[in-house]
């Protein structure tokens, strides 16, 4: 098979990526303590061990259940057990992680992974849908439980607010871009190479797991949100429901963080049949190959990101709405990928060179475009977060935003059978048009509430003042 366009696209995105991170002006960085620097190395370190370990998966899960023989159909109702599971269970473990401390509940996140992993062993259906309820738990522990603990401890240490953004955006940069790139190729090696079959990258996942598990049990220090003895979950959830009813700011972030990650997740179910619909010769997509180049354009994205967090006077709001919209454009190429394959002359001599019809190069292209828009989302939503969620609730908060997310992924899974990818396509543009709104209108409140707040300051010193000068006078 050829890879030829793989290799090439591979190859040009690292030369970008290297040329973003090489070129860095004074301008494009932040500057921080040795101890600071101690303290986000370690976190830095830990969340990439983590994030291997879903990483290692995320390539082959799709696969696994293809080669036990289940169709789309199987495999959709299995992917819903997951958000489903996220959403429900997820969000009350995830909640939890406020009232008894996040390190627990980022032990508690290594634990319920390991514990999928191991059920990937069985080709038994009921296994396997209780691999993906423990995997939704996990997947809502990793995205809530670390972010907490991080801006938290931040906080308690002393440290200039300006400075989580460094952690942002080198974590994403790492996290999810450098360890996402070798953890496919990896599993790909695992699988292809080796040999090992497609259940080897969630045993290697394991390992890193559980080393990561070790270093936080030995390193980090505990930390809550409100650890009140007779706050119960309940009132938990009443009190993050309140928060948010009570801010719009925070009702808009979280509706933005809905619709970007129910697209993004909905991504990630599509983009191996999608890329596979254009292998009509017989012939296999890398899927470890090309998720590690899907990786390499979002440690781009991020490369991005930490240039324009690194600028005070750029808000996140103002350059977000952009992301969306490019975001969007992004997944509207895939529904016109088949006009090129129908007006292509020799479509299977161009897959059998590239191993990619014109069609699959269209998707690519796409592909790639929208997880550059997702390097840069990941590090600036956290800033966001930071800014407008209260710490109180911080868990809870954040997990009460994935369950919209996680119910829409649902709907879409569960009539994977009866809509053509090129329309659930589609209708993830029009969930990125509306997020690109509502930033806006996020942007309008946080300028208007800066510009009142100003207004009170200098009224509160001239008032100030001028009960000085009559204090004077007398």
């Amino acid at each position: 098979m050829g890879l030829t366009y793989f290799y090439s696209v591979f190859g040009i995105l690292s030369v970008i990526c290297f040329f973003l991170e090489t070129t860095k002006t004074p301008e494009d960085k932040i500057s921080t303590s040795s101890v600071f620097n101690s303290f986000k190395n370690n976190y830095i370190f830990v969340y990439c061990l983590m994030m291997a370990g879903d990483w290692l998966q995320g390539p082959y899960v799709y696969a696994l259940y293809q080669y036990y023989n289940y169709d789309r159909g199987d495999i959709g109702r299995l992917f819903i057990a997951g958000f489903g599971s996220s959403m429900v269970f997820g969000t009350v473990v995830g909640s939890l992680a406020d009232k008894h401390g996040r390190k627990a509940a980022s032990i508690t996140y290594c634990i319920t992974y390991i514990l999928s992993c191991f059920t990937k062993h069985s080709s038994k259906y009921g296994w396997l849908l209780l691999g993906r309820v423990l995997g939704g738990i996990s997947t809502s522990l990793l995205f809530s439980a670390f972010e907490s603990w991080l801006v938290s401890e931040h906080i308690k240490r002393g440290f200039e607010p300006n400075w989580l953004s460094v952690s942002f955006s080198k974590a994403i940069f790492l996290g999810n871009g450098l360890v996402a790139i070798f953890s496919g190729l990896l599993a790909n090696t695992l699988v292809v190479d080796a040999g090992l079959g497609p259940v080897a990258p969630f045993d290697a996942a394991v390992c890193v797991l559980a080393i990561g598990m070790t270093i936080i049990a030995f390193t980090w220090t505990e930390n809550y949100g409100d650890p009140s003895e007779g706050k119960n979950l309940i009132r938990q959830f009443a009190t993050a429901a309140k928060l948010i009813a009570a801010d719009e700011k925070i009702a808009l972030l979280g509706a933005i963080q809905s619709l970007f990650e129910s697209s993004m997740y909905t991504f990630i179910f599509l983009w191996t049949p999608a890329l596979g619909s254009e292998t009509k010769f017989g012939l296999e997509i890398p899927h470890g190959f090309v998720f590690a180049t899907f990786m390499l354009a979002s440690m781009i994205g991020s490369s991005l990101a930490s240039r324009l967090l690194a600028r005070p006077f750029l808000r996140v709001e103002r350059y977000m709405q952009f992301v969306f919209l490019v975001a969007s454009a992004s997944l509207l190429l895939p529904t016109y990928a088949g006009y090129f394959d129908e007006h292509s002359n020799n479509v299977a001599a161009e897959i059998a060179a590239d191993g990619i019809s014109p069609g699959g190069r269209i998707q690519m292209a796409g592909f790639l475009i929208f997880e550059v828009c997702v390097g840069i989302f990941w590090p600036s939503m956290m800033k966001m977060r930071s800014d407008y969620v209260p710490e109180e609730s911080r868990s809870t908060i954040m997990n009460f935003f994935r369950i919209p997310l996680n119910m829409f992924v649902c709907i879409v899974l569960y009539n994977v059978s009866v809509f053509p990818i090129s329309s659930m396509f589609a209708t993830c543009a029009a969930l990125l048009v509306a997020a690109a709104l509502l930033t806006r209108r996020l942007l309008v409140l946080s300028t208007t509430d800066k510009a009142r707040s100003r207004i009170e300051q200098w009224r509160a010193e001239a008032k100030h003042q001028r009960v000085i000068a009559a204090e004077l006078a007398i």
